[in-house]
This record gives C-alpha cells, structure tokens and sequence, in this order.
C-alpha cells in the first residue's frame, strides 16, 4: 500500500465516480482504475461496489477512508513542517467556513492574504459549524472558521468579528406591520430556517429557548442548507426568518424584505483550530491579518 494509492483511494471515496476523481488527481481513468484494483487485489478485499454507473463503499472501504484521511492527513503535516522552514514563500492553507462566514466574510480577507502572500495555496471548504468543526478536527482544514459555538474538547476556539442578526419577513406578512411580542406569535410563524447543525439555527433556537418556545412547538415551513435559499423562500413570501444582516442587506434596502423591530443577540465569528497540531506558520498568518484588519476596521 502506498501513499499514492492511499490518495487515490480517498479521492474516488469522496466522489464516487472514477471519471471526476481522475481529474481532480490530474490522472487518467485508467490509472485510477488500476490503482483501485491493485489496492483491492493486493489485500485481497473489496472496496468498492459497483452498482450500475456508480461506486458506492463496502464496510472495508468505509473502515480503510477514515484511517486513509488520518495517514494523509499526518503526511501533510510532516510536508508542511519542511514548506514552513522555507517561510511563506511558498506552501497552502486549508480553510474551512460556515456558510455566512465563507459567502460574505471571508471572500475579501483572503484576497487580502494572496496579496500579501502569493505563493500560499488557499483552499476553502464550505458547510455548516458542524462540518466545519469536523474538518478542522480530522485534520482536512488548518483553520475553521464559523458562527456557532462548538462543544468539542480537542478544538481551541478564538473570537474573531461579530456578526448582526435580524428577523425577515416577506413584505406581505403581518409582522411588517406589527412586530411579533408574544410566545403564541413565535410559535405561529410561519418560519424559513437553516438546517439543524448551522450555526443560524443554533442561535434562533437559544434565543427561543431564552422566551419558553420550545423548536418543535414552531411551525417550520421550510428548511434550507442555505443562505441564498432561505432569502429566496422569504422574499417569495414562504415564511419569516432570523439571519445575518449580511445575506438579506441588499434585500432589504431594495425592499424585498422587510426587517423587523425585534432585539436579537449579535453573534461572534469564531476561529477553530486543533489543540494537538501545530499551527502552520500560513494559519498564523492569516489569524495576525483577521485580528489586524479587526483593529484598524474598530471605532
């Protein structure tokens, strides 16, 4: 077993589809499928199966992609320490942010990080605060960076900026007239939410809980896995819902959206980074430019 194939192996996992992870290895199908195929025979187990078009994972090979990430995962590690010798003249930076953060925040900072720092390779992984959280703890991401709190012993987090929430409604609801005040008004809705384990969520669930609305008692209409859906849903009048200022600003000064008068707590952008691994010399740079950037943007 070998540390190409282990590459190999891990990226047609992620896509299942020979075709696109050849591509993304720079490889021909053929060579791919070689690699897959010397890999099986030599240990004498199937990894994959294939089912039409498709190649889904055998329990094997679900067991062998977790241990194979932790190997390349250690391997960049070890190939980093000799870049980082070399300063920052060259080497890559693997981020990972939630959706708000990584849409709206982080898009001018790393701009502002290539200019400074041409030669870093920075790669950026979207999901949720929980698949951020597991990326930075797996090893794939050097830094994650999001908007919810995450309870996970083996991350250190850092405060980064703060982030405005608001209630939205679609301008045909009756809260763009009257703000809702009651617990029975909450409840009602109707509501356009996030997905259960973003950060967005979270934060509206915590403040429902903070008035006696337990989240089963709403009446969720819709939920979305982003921002851009769920500014679509209200501005198409599907619902209310409580989100960054950042993704419905221009909506609501275009007047597709109405905000409404109702006291939400801001919210932190948080760092996260392993306890146990050494932070790279581009991690360290890019957190001195956020916290630099912070400082000279501050009043």
């Amino acid at each position: 077993m070998t540390l190409e194939q282990l590459r190999i192996f891990v990226a047609v996992a992620e896509r299942e589809h020979l075709t696109k992870a050849a591509q993304a290895l720079n490889l021909t199908q053929s060579a791919t499928s070689a690699a897959i195929a010397t890999l099986e025979a030599n240990h004498a187990t199937k990894l994959f199966d294939r089912v039409g078009r498709r190649i889904m994972l055998t329990e094997a090979g679900r067991l062998l992609l977790v241990e194979a990430r932790a190997v390349l995962a250690q391997v960049a590690a070890a190939e980093q320490v000799l870049v980082d010798l070399s300063g920052l003249a060259r080497g890559r930076l693997a981020l990972a942010g939630s959706q708000t953060v990584a849409n709206y925040w982080l898009p001018g900072i790393i701009q502002r990080f290539r200019a400074l720092h041409p030669g870093i390779e920075v790669r950026l992984e979207i999901g949720n605060t929980d698949e951020v959280a597991a990326s930075v703890h797996d090893g794939r991401a050097d830094l994650g960076i999001v908007e919810g709190r995450i309870e996970d012993p083996a991350l250190t987090v850092l405060p980064l900026a703060e982030d405005e929430m608001v209630l939205v409604a679609p301008v045909t609801h009756p809260w763009a007239r009257q703000a809702p005040r009651s617990a029975p008004e909450l409840r009602a809705g109707p509501w356009v939410l996030r997905e259960p384990g973003s950060g967005t969520r979270a934060l509206f669930e915590a403040y429902l809980a903070e008035r006696g609305v337990r989240p089963s008692e709403i009446d969720i209409v819709l939920e979305y896995p982003s921002n851009e859906a769920i500014r679509a849903a209200v501005e198409a009048g599907s619902g209310a819902t409580v989100i960054s200022r950042r993704v419905v600003g221009s909506a609501i000064r275009a007047g597709a959206v109405v905000p409404i008068d109702l006291p939400l707590p801001s919210r932190e952008f948080l760092a996260l980074r392993h306890r146990e691994r050494t932070v790279t010399r581009a991690a360290q740079a890019f957190l001195d430019l956020v916290r630099r950037l912070r400082d000279e943007a501050a009043p």
